[in-house]
């Protein structure tokens, strides 16, 4: 199993619009072969964070979501004008090493 972390630092006025659009993306990212989670998360505490979490079978089904259509179509720029919605960013990538889930968890 493959984790990918990618911690995006968002003005605070465009988090609204950024939480909007990864709605969206989260119904096609169970679409993507190997994905096996997507979650997208909004720090509490500091304006400027959201984290997007995916869980994958394998590296390489990561690899090929980059390599993607998909992933070109949805991480293009709207128009040349247009400013990114997160000027910055930090991804870590992790080989799950452990893993347990709880009998509860769906």
């Amino acid at each position: 199993m493959y984790v990918v972390m990618n911690e995006l630092h968002v003005p605070s006025e465009r988090k609204a619009m950024l939480t909007e659009r990864f709605g969206k993306s989260a119904e096609n990212m169970k679409n993507v072969p190997g994905c096996l989670e997507f979650l997208f998360l909004d720090n509490e505490k500091e304006d400027g964070k959201q984290v997007v979490f995916t869980k994958w079978e394998s590296k390489n089904d990561y690899e090929n979501w980059l390599e993607s259509d998909a992933f070109k179509r949805a991480h293009q720029q709207k128009g040349s004008s247009d400013k990114p919605a997160a000027p910055s960013n930090e991804l870590q990538a992790y080989t799950v090493a452990h893993s347990s889930r709880s009998e509860n968890e769906s």
